[in-house]
């Protein structure tokens, strides 16, 4: 591990390819090929590592492999107020759950749909992500493959796929950057002070909501 201004390097960029590399491996495995096989990112950055994940499968299994982005903002239960939850529940217009279709229209039904984000923590993103999908269609199987596995679970959650399982306290906060869209590979670990935690796990749910919005006219 390498110290920076930014915290604790845990992966580098040959890390994170290495990783990614092993998840691809281990789906093509554990599935007997990549047959009825669709890659589900969840906005932000899963979308990215879903997308590169897709890229290593057909290099792996000489055709492509579906891959779609989800929005499951509106199913998410940690929204700034209990007011803001509510509207969100009663206007579906505010964030829709939906399948951004990319360059290959795919859909869920009937599929072994593979969810991928990049950081696992308390399972609430997973959990929101799972009630979004099902709205879509009755998948045949949903697996899910993350990056980094972080721990402190609050829900029955477990990751099919893990590239690292990083031990932390809660007042740490591990940050992906992916080649795209932050122009490089790496893990950071950052310590945060317990006055300031809170305001940062804030801003990055207000940074991935920003994102979504963005992505949707983005195609």
């Amino acid at each position: 591990m390498k110290s920076t201004a930014a915290g604790t390097e845990i992966m580098d960029a040959g890390d994170v390819r290495r990783a990614l590399t092993r998840i691809a491996h281990e789906i093509v495995e554990r599935n007997k090929g990549a047959q009825d096989l669709v890659l589900v990112g969840v906005l932000t950055r899963g979308w990215p590592m879903a997308q590169r994940l897709a890229r290593l499968i057909e290099q792996i299994e000489g055709h492509p492999v579906p891959v779609v982005c989800l929005d499951a903002t509106n199913h998410r239960d940690d929204l700034p107020s209990p007011s803001a939850f509510a509207k969100a529940s009663a206007d579906k217009r505010l964030r829709p759950a939906s399948l951004l279709q990319h360059d290959t229209p795919a859909g869920v039904a009937d599929k072994r749909v593979v969810l991928v984000d990049e950081v696992l923590y308390t399972g609430r993103t997973v959990r929101a992500a799972l009630d979004a999908l099902m709205e879509l269609g009755r998948p045949a199987q949903i697996q899910l493959a993350v990056l980094i596995d972080r721990g402190h679970r609050e829900l029955p959650i477990r990751a099919d796929y893990v590239g690292k399982n990083v031990p932390t306290s809660r007042n740490e906060r591990v940050t992906v950057h992916l080649q795209d869209p932050d122009g490089e590979d790496r893990v950071i670990l950052e310590r945060l002070a317990r006055a300031t935690q809170r305001a940062n796990d804030q801003e990055r749910h207000e940074e991935d909501v920003a994102a979504s919005q963005s992505s949707k006219g983005g195609g």
